[in-house]
């Protein structure tokens, strides 16, 4: 029999957002008892906040609740049922479909039954979710958690390596998948990469769900895997379990920098909460409203605001299964906004780089009636001042920028509408102000708070609030250790930043490995052991290099292995073709070049940051501690174990004029070599220079010691102008310089940024960042 669920008003009223953020600071458990009654609970809790095992925080301690009902069967009972609860979208199929939420209560009930009788699937369990951008998707996300079940949606395109990961430290009860998804003339086959994932999978093979998408391309069913269609046919309609607040909801697997998996789980009641408040108290979104945000469901955006929020809050959610360009073309953004009445809008910058591209004076956008559109709001990435300006000319709306990650599963930063805050008052390149809940500080490296507008390591005093994650799967200890020992007593975000004296935040940098392609955030260190795996490979780095379009793209630097005869060109497309099946197209891995060797940290590690900075054209540090003896073959560097580490710096900014003139060679030439010198903006030069610079060894570091960090590296470099991303013949207009950001210095000079000027910035170290403790952050 299901449970009775208790229903309240909605008690917190304030439209405020500087009474709900110092609420949220000074009587937590006061506000978020307040918040917890946007959901209904079939047991009401002992505690709101238990924080005795911190930072193992928990939330609404003791209370049941379970978040299919939330989302579905209670809009129902309060009559609502022939609302429209999502619209899905696909030009690709040229398909438009509705489902009211009595359909989708009908369907996510019988797809419980079928998980329920014939997948065995028990509260607690996990389910594999593999599917593209359809309803089925949020169907069986929502009966795996109507069961009390945790659903693991991964990335339709991922490949089967990754999924093959996942599968085996989740060890799931089930896996539901899709016959295919859809890339711009490409049938993507699902259930061909899902074999070839169980095909290596350590554990019991789990059963397996196939929706057959027959008007596209229909799979052969193997032993253990059931058609979506006939279970569904058979199945008895199964009730929501009530779940204690703290359990998991779901887990994320998200990029990480080490082979084992980092699944963040997210805690059932806390979430749902914040997540329905959010949509009104951040977005401004009515219970009328219809809300897209453009993402997979594999990613949190998905996750959190495709299917959970805007189900929460009982609004409309579209669902686009589509590009902003080539699916046709680049109208599609717009019609979705006329067509479906939309007003509210999540996407990523690089969706209006695409867009902007194409059609630079907005001409499309006029062909159609955009006068629904309330707010777009971007994430994920840095959006750069063309690309924000030209989305808030074209869509005649505010476009703001907020911050969050993976781990907190909503905003950490942002300007609340629905609290009264004005969008046209946040300073362009700002992220916002902090969401309630959230006690931003700014730390030095010795832990002490930053002034205002001094750059620092962005952290989060304890408790986080409900929604954030609970800890990692099957992993305590690293949670503990990832994100809790640098500044104990806060959560390190492993973003750098800064507050300004208004209180608006400002994220600049990031110390970690992964890098975000289109909105995408994939870990270089997965794409260096496809690398190295290949047996004429003896060395790799895999960094991050500015792309107007896509933000970043991976570039590679290997040291192929001694004696070798083979072509680059040859070498270099094995390698592309390697991590394509490996990663999947999704990380756009396309750029690659010979070396003679590379530079490493005194622990041997590559200075991925390091030659990352000096690709973009950054200031970096870096200390030289490298080999006293010279390189002896074209692959090894050999280290002398009683080399004593000095306490010296050495400063080289983009540009490096100065070094130009000294031994070139270091990288190799031919066609990926072009490649890589058209991705670094025709620096490659420039670049080559630097590099040795990083490998010449014991003559710089003596030099250091005779002459001082100034004489050793050239001409000094402070108070000289900032420099140049790309030589202004090769950047006439800027793009390349613009793109890589806000005007920020990272040295003795000023950060400038939002046509403010004059604030003080710290120096940023190639060697601080740490490679043993980087995760992932944006959603």
């Amino acid at each position: 029999m299901a449970p009775d669920y208790i229903t309240k008003e909605k008690p917190y009223k304030s439209a405020k957002y500087e009474t709900a953020f110092r609420e949220s600071l000074e009587n937590p458990e006061k506000f978020w008892s307040d918040i917890g009654h946007y959901v209904d609970w079939s047991k009401p809790w002992d505690r709101v906040l238990d924080n005795s095992n911190e930072p193992f925080t928990k939330w609404f301690v003791g209370g049941e609740t379970n978040a299919c009902y939330n989302a579905v069967d209670r809009h129902v009972a309060a009559g609502l049922g022939s609302k429209v609860a999502l619209v899905h979208d696909s030009p690709m199929t040229q398909t438009i479909r509705k489902v009211t939420y009595a359909e989708l209560l009908d369907q996510t009930s019988r797809l419980a039954g079928v998980l329920h009788s014939e997948l065995g699937v028990r509260k607690g369990d996990r389910v594999i979710i593999y599917m593209p951008v359809i309803p089925e998707t949020i169907v069986a996300m929502l009966a795996v958690a109507r069961l009390g079940a945790i659903h693991s949606v991964v990335f339709g395109g991922y490949a089967a390596k990754e999924l093959e990961t996942r599968i085996n430290h989740a060890e799931p009860k089930a896996i539901i998948a899709a016959s295919c998804g859809l890339e711009p003339n490409k049938v993507v086959r699902y259930t061909d990469m899902l074999n070839d994932a169980l095909s290596g999978v350590s554990a019991p093979r789990p059963n397996c769900l196939i929706f057959q998408r027959r008007q596209i391309w229909s799979a052969e069913l193997l032993d253990r895997q059931y058609d979506w269609d006939e279970a569904m046919g058979r199945a008895e309609p199964q009730p929501c379990v009530p779940v204690e607040a703290n359990e998991a909801l779901y887990v994320l697997y998200t990029s990480g920098t080490t082979d084992e998996p980092k699944g963040v789980q997210r805690p059932l009641g806390g979430h749902i909460a914040t997540l329905c408040w959010s949509m009104k108290a951040l977005y401004g979104m009515d219970k009328d409203s219809v809300w897209l945000a453009a993402s997979d469901l594999g990613w949190v955006l998905g996750s959190s605001y495709t299917c959970y929020a805007p189900l929460l809050w009982g609004c409309t959610s579209v669902l686009y299964e589509g590009k902003p360009d080539r699916t046709p073309d680049c109208e599609q953004y717009f019609r979705l906004v006329e067509q479906h009445k939309i007003n509210g809008l999540f996407t990523v910058p690089t969706a209006f780089r695409v867009l902007r591209a194409v059609d630079p004076r907005s001409l499309v956008a006029k062909k159609y009636s955009l006068k629904t559109l309330k707010v777009v709001y971007v994430a994920g990435e840095h959006c750069d001042h063309e690309a924000k300006a030209w989305a808030e000319k074209t869509f005649q709306v505010p476009v703001l920028n907020h911050w969050w990650q993976t781990e907190t599963g909503h905003a950490i930063t942002a300007s609340c509408l629905g609290l009264e805050q004005k969008g046209a008052d946040q300073p362009e390149f700002s992220a916002g102000k902090p969401f309630p809940g959230y006690d931003v500080r700014v730390l030095r490296e010795d832990g002490n708070e930053a002034e205002p507008n001094e750059l620092g390591r962005i952290a989060v005093k304890l408790p986080l609030p409900p929604g954030t994650l609970s800890t990692l799967y099957r992993a305590g200890d690293r949670f503990k250790d990832t994100y809790f020992s640098k500044h104990p007593g806060y959560y390190d975000t492993m973003d750098a930043g800064y507050v300004d004296a208004r209180g608006y935040v400002y994220v600049t940098a990031r110390d970690d490995d992964v890098i975000n392609v289109a909105g995408h955030r994939l870990s270089t260190s997965a794409m260096e052991n496809v690398v190295f795996a290949h047996p004429d490979v003896s060395d790799a780095v895999v960094f991050g290099v500015p792309d107007y379009v896509k933000g970043q793209i991976p570039a590679c630097l290997y040291v192929p292995r001694a004696g070798l005869r083979r072509p680059e060109e040859q070498l270099t497309a094995e390698l592309v073709a390697r991590v394509r099946d490996s990663i999947g197209p999704v990380a756009s891995f396309k750029v690659a070049a010979a070396v003679e060797a590379l530079p490493r940290t005194r622990t041997g590690k590559a200075c991925r940051k390091a030659i990352s900075d000096l690709a973009s054209s950054k200031q970096i540090k870096f200390s030289l501690t490298l080999p006293k003896s010279k390189i002896t073959t074209a692959t090894t560097v050999r280290r002398d174990r009683e080399e004593e580490p000095t306490d010296q710096k050495c400063s080289i900014r983009g540009g490096f004029s100065s070094l130009h003139r000294e031994a070139r060679g270091v990288l190799g030439r031919g066609g990926a070599v072009r490649r890589l010198d058209q991705a670094l903006g025709s620096r490659l030069g420039q670049f080559r220079s630097a590099l040795h610079k990083m490998v010449r060894g014991r003559r710089d570091e003596r030099l250091l010691q005779r002459r001082g960090p100034s004489r050793g590296c050239g001409p000094r470099l402070e108070g000289r102008p900032r420099p140049r991303l790309a030589d202004d013949s090769d950047d006439p207009q800027g793009h390349l310089r613009r793109a890589a950001g806000p005007d920020l210095e990272i040295g003795r000079g000023t950060a400038r940024s939002g046509g403010e000027e004059g604030r003080p910035c710290p120096h940023l170290h190639a060697a601080d960042a740490r490679d043993d403790h980087r995760h992932t952050g944006h959603g």
